[in-house]
């Protein structure tokens, strides 16, 4: 690597990072500038929260309100700025303006109610009294779709390539087979999962459950963490199978749904020996579709990659995939041999078809049609 390019890549780096923690301290600034206008008009109890008729029913001190707006401006920085670092959006311009444009969105989608919380406490003698017209939340919404724009607008500001290698471009070469006896059968099975998103589940539910008991707040809150926890949980594994049947890739823990490429819609495999990276390749985790690809990525690394006869990718995040695509490559190559043998097969009966016809007829056919 010469040092024009490894210059480069620093100066990258270091925009991408000041790029990725930006609009969190331009939401907090701007929170912060809001309160000290308008501090000498606020009682000393703020409204914190707002029900869905506008009315407040949560309370916290100027000093609670501004250590929770620092803290949520500073840790989701700190979530935004250690992503970029881990997901190596410095060579790859596409994965960095989805993930800037979401960054950005979720910015301004926190700074604008919380300003304007502050604005509905204004000229209280008690947070009682303020109220926070519904309206906010749309407009909220409208700021966080421009921020997204300009957000994904400021990822060409950084010198990225606009592509990133496919994935398989460093993969092993020479499409390995395993030796495999005509009449012999074979398969191969893995697990793979991903811990965070079990753990992020499990703590989700569990919240879930400990808010029935700790709060009064109903049903709708302990639902709301209870339910996508158990679906984080249960899809949090899956199991991959190479067989006669093809690639199937389960749930580890439920039945369905499944994901099942038969041998004769498969070109090939390959494995992808580079390290697959969940955010950059694909945006997340979990079943996913990019441009050109699609896949089942429980995390970052080792990857199965299968060419399908369309020309598009699937992806699996999983262990020992060189086994797996060697087994893979082998049934299909089974499969398009018998193919081939089966048209040959109709082929000559064909012809047989049309001699017969011929002699029937006194004349000869030529190369066995008509």
């Amino acid at each position: 690597m010469t040092r024009m390019t490894r210059m480069t890549r620093t100066s990258g780096g270091a925009r991408i990072v000041l790029l990725a923690a930006l609009p969190f301290v331009l939401g907090l600034v701007a929170d912060l500038a809001v309160y000290a206008t308008v501090r000498d008009q606020l009682p000393d109890r703020l409204a914190r929260h707002f029900g869905a008729d506008g009315e407040a029913d949560g309370y916290v001190g100027h000093g609670g309100f501004l250590a929770m707006l620092v803290a949520v401006f500073v840790v989701l920085g700190a979530v935004s700025v250690f992503v970029v670092l881990r997901s190596d959006f410095a060579t790859y311009r596409r994965g960095l303006r989805g993930l800037l444009a979401v960054v950005y969105a979720t910015a301004a989608f926190l700074a604008w109610p919380m300003g304007a919380s502050l604005v509905a406490n204004r000229g209280t003698a008690d947070g009682a009294a303020a109220v926070f017209p519904l309206w906010h939340l749309a407009v909220a919404v409208g700021i966080a779709a421009l921020a997204a724009g300009a957000g994904a607008g400021l990822a060409r500001c950084v010198p990225l390539s606009d592509a990133r290698s496919p994935l398989g471009a460093d993969a092993q070469g020479g499409a390995d087979r395993i030796d495999l006896g005509h009449n012999e059968i074979a398969g191969w099975v893995r697990r793979t999962g991903s811990w965070m998103l079990s753990g992020l589940g499990v703590a989700l539910a569990t919240a879930g459950i400990v808010t029935v008991w700790l709060t009064d707040e109903g049903w709708l809150t302990p639902l709301s963490l209870f339910v996508p926890g158990l679906l984080i949980a249960s899809f949090a594994r899956a199991c991959v199978a190479v067989d006669r049947r093809g690639l199937t890739v389960s749930p580890g823990l439920v039945p369905w749904p499944r994901i099942r490429l038969p041998l004769d819609r498969i070109e090939s495999a390959d494995t992808d020996t580079r390290r697959v990276n969940a955010l950059a390749d694909y945006g997340g985790w979990g079943y996913r579709i990019v441009p050109g690809r699609s896949g089942v990525i429980m995390r970052s690394g080792e990857a199965l990659v299968v060419r399908r006869a369309n020309g598009k990718d699937f992806a699996v995040t999983v262990e020992d995939s060189a086994t797996a695509a060697a087994l893979l490559n082998t049934l299909v190559d089974r499969v398009d041999q018998t193919g081939q043998a089966g048209r040959a097969g109709q082929a000559g009966q064909a012809g047989q078809a049309g001699q017969a016809d011929g002699a029937d007829r006194g004349t000869a056919p030529q190369d066995g049609w008509r």
